[in-house]
């Protein structure tokens, strides 16, 4: 004699099997899913494909490539980066590594609150002469003006190659670090 419905008459088997049979279908999705999710910080490696093509091969450095690929690349950002120059003589960070790459990645994304802007800010954009003022997305006030050659200055630091262009990311090679006091306090290399 088949006994018909005897799964809905005790709810808590019925209440069993349906759970496990949403967790199975649950982890079978997730499995099939799992090739699509990026691994690592997809950015930094389009950036060194894209390398020869943001500015004819100069590159903007080992940590300029870092600091790019905090940003994402389908957002409209200027970022006022650091030449290898300035990381080193200013930050203290060399090509030869760092005692602690925490340190170095902390100190690369205090570098981006103060030098990215959420908009892109093109060299044509500027009026020789004249003054505009933005706030980085740490809330941090850049000063930009050009200069009579049509380098961009940001708080009183000359731009050595301008419009990069990395995605919608406008990128602004300088000659220093844009930071504020506190930051260039606590960041000042040891042999000043």
């Amino acid at each position: 004699m088949k006994r018909r419905g005897h799964f809905t008459k005790d709810p808590i088997k019925f209440l069993c099997i349906v759970v496990s049979i949403a967790c199975t279908f649950v982890l079978c999705f997730s499995v099939l899913k799992l090739n699509e999710i990026p691994q690592g910080n997809e950015n930094v490696i389009g950036l060194k494909l894209k390398k020869n093509l943001i500015d004819g091969g100069r590159g903007v450095g080992k940590f300029g490539e870092i600091v790019i690929g905090m940003l994402p690349q389908d957002l409209g950002f200027t970022l006022f980066l650091p030449s290898e120059k300035a990381f080193e003589r200013d930050l203290g960070l060399g090509e030869k590594g760092n005692e602690n790459e925490n340190d170095t990645y902390a100190i690369l994304t205090r570098v981006l609150g103060f030098s990215a802007v959420p908009r892109r800010i093109y060299a044509d954009d500027v009026q020789v002469g004249k003054e505009i003022d933005y706030d980085s997305i740490s809330g941090y006030t850049v000063y930009i003006s050009k200069d009579s050659d049509g380098l961009l200055i940001v708080n009183r630091i000359a731009s050595e190659m301008v419009d990069l262009r990395i995605g919608k990311i406008v990128v602004h090679v300088m000659d220093g670090v844009i930071m504020d006091p506190e930051f260039e306090q606590s960041v000042r290399p040891d042999d000043d």
